[in-house]
């Protein structure tokens, strides 16, 4: 597979504050990729580095093949590196195929003359938007809430559409800024199932979790920070095994005490 991001030797530093430390990340195409870790391990400010709106006190980020370090994020967006936040920010007042139309509007031409003159422009994108926001709800299974308001849906299907808006972009790598916050396990469950069926639509997508149980769930390699370093990578299997991600999640005695269990369990 080839090589979509590669992030070599980030550093982010506010300050005296050490946020990440000299971290390595590669994201293959057409893989699930988690980035985990405890609350305040790091983790959105290195999605902040990789996606542009952070500049890395040092380091490189390369995006296809291009060094985008530094880059402005709009400029990164077009390139095809799509992202969503931890709240969501929907247009409540609008409807679901509404929302999903604002992410086309990198690929249209219509400025504002257009819009108040309403020129062929004008009345090509919006022939456009709409052909292809209507495309891309049934793609996702979203088609049946196209003219719901944003707001009158429950917490995942708002998710799910502010993901479905990210997709306008063509992205091609998706990334995901724990998409799971604020959800119950029902929700919680489709969203996997959402994500998975990304994968099968040839998407890559980068998903940002401290829900371990929920990143070994949907993804095939995972990266874990702590306090901004990279302390293991490798399969949900690798990472589960790993006594430093025991320590970061449930402290140096509980770790301790999970292994020696371990240990004993093996003897009987």
């Amino acid at each position: 597979m080839s090589e979509v991001l590669r992030a070599d030797g980030i550093c982010m530093y506010f300050g005296g504050l050490k946020a990440v430390e000299k971290v390595d990340m590669s994201i293959k195409q057409g893989e699930i990729f988690g980035i985990i870790g405890p609350n305040g391990a790091g983790k959105t400010t290195f999605f902040n580095v990789c996606s542009g709106i952070y500049k890395p006190t040092a380091g490189k980020i390369h995006f296809m093949g291009e060094d985008i370090t530094g880059m402005m994020s709009e400029k990164i967006a077009k390139k095809g590196l799509s992202r969503t936040f931890q709240n969501i920010k929907l247009f409540n007042f609008m409807s679901v195929l509404e929302n999903v139309r604002v992410g086309f509007h990198s690929g249209t031409k219509t400025r504002l003359l257009d819009a108040i003159l309403h020129t062929p422009t004008y009345k090509r994108d919006e022939k456009y938007t709409i052909e292809k926001g209507l495309e891309l709800l049934e793609m996702v299974g979203l088609y049946n809430y196209r003219d719901t308001k944003a707001g009158n849906l429950s917490y995942g299907l708002q998710r799910r559409v502010e993901i479905a808006r990210a997709l306008a972009l063509e992205p091609k790598l998706l990334m995901l800024d724990e998409p799971a916050a604020g959800m119950n396990p029902n929700e919680t469950q489709d969203l996997v199932q959402f994500i998975l069926k990304l994968k099968d639509l040839g998407y890559t997508v980068a998903v940002i979790e401290h829900d371990m149980k929920f990143v070994m769930n949907c993804c095939e390699r995972m990266l874990v920070l702590n306090f901004g370093e990279k302390i293991s990578e490798g399969t949900p299997a690798h990472v589960k095994a790993d006594k430093n991600v025991h320590v970061a999640y449930f402290g140096k005695r509980m770790a301790m005490e999970m292994a020696g269990e371990v240990a004993e369990d093996a003897s009987n």
